[in-house]
């Protein structure tokens, strides 16, 4: 007779494949099946109550796109097309908007480094499904997907480790609890290992000498729970530990620049901290602070998938010579836009 576990773990297993009537989940764990299945039940229930957030454990609040991500399974390739929020099929596929966008830059002479910020789930998996053992990995589908990207040339840095490994510091949380996006912390490691990378392709050293940094904690009130239900009780104003950048020849906001080597490009996790929340922590300021010189930036709080790369685009009409200045572009956004943008189209980078 199976126990009470098994008999849960079966029934999870079964509800997920009865739910999105797909063969993947054979490929994973039990453990992995059994959280699918949990999140893809609960995001179920949630677009049919017309939720926007849903709440954790310990106060923590997760948006309903980010566990539909979690619980689609493989997500490229022939699969695109049935999980895939993207309005026209032909634009539901993420990879050869990618590998395109990277051929595009390495023709002239530009590297790409894709950088997609992992789900807040797969950090803190135990936060939405307590009996997930942390130990084993809660995006199997998405780590996939950056192997048959590498396999196709493209450089992509998975800070899922370096996230995994600090998600219990003394600095905090490396997301923050009531928004959706990375903590102080969570951007200042993430800045770490992106300026290692970067430093590896322009082979400069690191230079922190004109750039002074402090931490300092600060209140917010997370998108997460401003989009809670009236009547839902509100959590508090959420302490969080963030490290300002200043120049230390003065104490001005750290500016892009528009003749940088380096192109940071992406969604809200290129603009958090950085202009709003607060304005000299984000990841162009610790990026600049870690490799002694300002990116430049082209940032947008929409989708990081597609309307970004439109913006650079139309930055090449404006000024044809915009490319020729670049070595690297750091491309930067929610690893969940891979199935819910809703349009992954190829872009040119220029005329």
């Amino acid at each position: 007779m199976l126990s009470c576990h098994a008999m849960r773990r079966f029934c999870a297993v079964a509800l997920l494949l009865s739910m999105q009537k797909i063969s993947w989940a054979v490929d994973l764990l039990p453990a992995q099946q059994e959280f699918s299945a949990d999140l893809a039940q609960k995001f179920q229930a949630l677009e049919k109550s017309h939720t926007h957030t849903v709440a954790g454990i310990d106060g923590w609040l997760f948006l309903p796109s980010e566990l539909r991500f979690l619980s689609v399974g493989e997500f490229w390739g022939k699969n695109a097309v049935r999980v895939s929020r993207a309005t026209k099929p032909e634009d539901a596929d993420p990879l050869p908007a990618i590998i395109d966008f990277h051929e595009q830059l390495k023709k002239r002479g530009i590297e790409l480094l894709l950088v997609p910020v992992p789900p807040k789930a797969a950090i803190y998996p135990e936060k939405i499904v307590p009996q997930f053992n942390t130990g084993e990995d809660a995006a199997p589908f998405l780590h996939r997907f950056y192997d048959e990207l590498r396999s196709r040339g493209v450089d992509v840095l998975d800070l899922s480790p370096i996230f995994l490994q600090h998600r219990d510091s003394e600095r905090g949380d490396v997301f923050c609890k009531t928004d959706t996006h990375w903590s102080g912390y969570g951007c200042v490691l993430a800045a770490e290992r992106i300026a290692e990378k970067v430093r590896e392709k322009l082979k400069v050293q690191a230079t922190q000498d004109s750039y002074s940094t402090e931490w300092q904690q600060i209140e917010i009130t997370g998108d997460l729970a401003q989009l809670l239900p009236s009547n839902s009780p509100k959590p508090g104003p959420e302490k969080i530990q963030i490290r300002n950048v200043s120049e230390k020849s003065g104490s001005g906001k750290i500016q892009s620049d528009s003749n940088s080597p380096l192109l940071l490009l992406g969604d809200s996790y290129t603009l958090v901290f950085h202009d709003f929340y607060a304005e000299r922590a984000g990841l162009l300021d610790q990026l600049t602070n870690e490799l002694g010189f300002a990116p430049d930036l082209i940032g947008t709080r929409g989708s990081g998938a597609t309307t970004v790369r439109v913006s650079l685009y139309r930055r090449t009409l404006k000024d044809p010579n915009y490319l020729s200045k670049k070595k690297v572009v750091v491309w930067c956004f929610s690893a969940r836009e891979f199935s819910e943008a809703d349009l992954w189209s190829k872009v040119p980078v220029s005329k």
